[in-house]
């Protein structure tokens, strides 16, 4: 996976800040928790966590160095220290640590789900929760479906040969099997409509060169970049409402029963 512009994720990512927001509200942290932020990206989610949770511990993980680095800047003023860590989700360096697990817009660059879920299993103490979100479903098809015909072209298939993209979305009957086969109960999995809609076409292609298709930019000659950028936003403002992205999120929950302890 392409290595992420972190300043500017950080401006851009105001969609995943509020669909954010909402599984904060949904994982109703309680002072004195242990909580995992996983994927933590630039910090703005873990911030508002800290805010909610008051007192407690607070441990913020992602694989990329360049997200760590920004959100360890944002931190820097607030009133609990966090402790950021570089790692992946699908192998945590955590036993029976935390009270709850809370993870948006991460889950679906993990390709290995079932691997996933074990990890964060074992992470989490004896009762412990899981509260997340990431996309699912039909998510993006439709700017997906307009990429893989731009790069189908004799120009540019080439660099695509064999390449099938950095994402699982996931359905809601392969999550429950995959949470229930880690040993999660209490499970709930949903999927639901998240459209994006931006203002104009320059804040469109942005935020699709940045997040979307970072990884097939990677994979296009510098030369084809903005041409290929062009022409989807061409045909996003021909959509009804414009520069619209067909979000889908999955939400899902689960919990690890009481008495459950993991060898280290």
């Amino acid at each position: 996976m392409a290595e992420w512009y972190a300043e500017r994720y950080h401006r851009v990512s105001n969609p995943q800040l509020e669909w954010g927001r909402r599984v904060l509200r949904r994982l109703a942290p309680q002072p004195g928790e242990r909580i995992l932020d996983i994927g933590c990206g630039t910090g703005r989610l873990t911030a508002e966590l800290v805010s909610e949770l008051g007192e407690g511990t607070v441990v913020a993980v992602d694989r990329s160095e360049t997200m760590l680095r920004e959100a360890s800047a944002q931190a820097a003023n607030l009133p609990v220290r966090v402790c950021f860590v570089r790692a992946d989700g699908a192998s945590l360096p955590f036993v029976d640590a935390f009270d709850a697990v809370l993870s948006t817009a991460t889950f679906h660059w993990i390709l290995d789900h079932p691997q996933l879920f074990a990890s964060i299993y074992r992470a989490l103490a004896p009762g412990g929760r899981l509260i997340a979100q990431c996309g699912g479903g039909a998510n993006l098809g439709r700017l997906l479906d307009r990429a893989g015909a731009l790069v189908s072209s004799s120009a540019l298939s080439r660099h695509f040969r064999g390449w099938r993209g950095p994402w699982e979305f996931a359905d809601v009957p392969t999550t429950i099997g995959r949470l229930d086969q880690a040993g999660f109960t209490a499970i709930d999995v949903f999927l639901e409509p998240a459209p994006a809609t931006f203002d104009d076409r320059a804040s469109f292609r942005e935020f699709v060169a940045c997040v979307c298709l970072k990884d097939h930019l990677t994979r296009i000659p510098e030369s084809d970049r903005a041409s290929f950028l062009d022409t989807l936003a061409d045909q996003a403002e021909a959509d009804s409402p414009p520069f619209t992205l067909d979000y889908w999120r999955l939400n899902l929950a689960g919990t690890k029963p009481a008495g459950i302890e993991q060898a280290a």
